[in-house]
């Protein structure tokens, strides 16, 4: 396993799924640290109590609600322990990683958090001066301009990435004209600054919903054929 592609995969994937609250990401990587302890193991046991302080947690009731909404959104597998003196079992999900370089990976949409927080506009100069008394200054020219991918030109760019990618073609019409009805902005009225990676969170969230309506089919069904009765059954036979 590769720390820094799972971490980044994963705050990718924070950054487009808006069902996400501080709690829910501060308890993720409460349990991500845990994982990392045990050496990325298919699954580990976890205290509850060590979790909520770690991840700062006061309350049961938003601990056991932000577990489970992880586990409801495919973060990672929750198997809850009524044994006081074993923790629960974890299952975390691998997103989006793979052992070769993928395409695309970057993610310029992200680029403006970072900057939030760490604002790059011109050449830094160390203020601390080495025994020569010579300022130092970074050689690395962060003024150069970063290439975005935007929008696609037309529906034949989106559907070549799609088969490309072996997405379903629908998937990919859909998105299209999705976006290109809301003028390539997302729900909070920025601009589509990658739409290559907003694809693959697309398809990504087309095929849990289909997964979770193929589901509810088979429990509708299992729940009809329960109630259905035959027409030779006599109700009038005591119980």
């Amino acid at each position: 396993m590769n720390y820094i592609k799972l971490l980044n995969a994963a705050f990718e994937k924070f950054y487009f799924d808006e069902r996400l609250n501080p709690t829910h990401i501060s308890l993720y990587m409460a349990l991500f640290q845990e994982w990392n302890s045990s050496r990325f193991a298919p699954d580990f046991f976890v205290n509850r109590r060590d979790l909520m302080n770690a991840a700062k947690i006061g309350s049961k009731s938003t601990y056991h609600r932000c577990i489970t909404n992880l586990d409801t959104w495919s973060y990672l597998e929750y198997f809850p322990s009524n044994n006081p003196y074993k923790g629960s079992k974890i299952k975390m999900s691998i997103i989006g990683t793979s052992d070769e370089p993928e395409e695309d990976h970057y993610d310029p949409k992200l680029e403006p958090l970072a900057e939030r927080y760490h604002p790059i506009r011109e050449q830094v100069i160390d203020q601390h001066c080495p025994t020569s008394g010579q300022a130092l200054v970074s050689t690395i020219n962060n003024t150069k301009p970063i290439k975005h991918n935007k929008h696609p030109n037309s529906l034949k760019v989106v559907l070549d990435f799609f088969s490309n990618k072996n997405f379903n073609l629908n998937y990919g019409k859909e998105f299209y004209e999705y976006y290109e009805d809301r003028q390539w902005q997302t729900s909070d009225g920025s601009d589509v600054r990658d739409w290559r990676a907003l694809a693959k969170y697309w398809v990504e969230q087309k095929s849990l919903m289909k997964e979770k309506n193929k589901l509810n089919k088979k429990q509708a069904s299992h729940f009809r054929d329960n109630l259905r009765t035959t027409k030779n059954k006599d109700y009038g036979q005591p119980l």
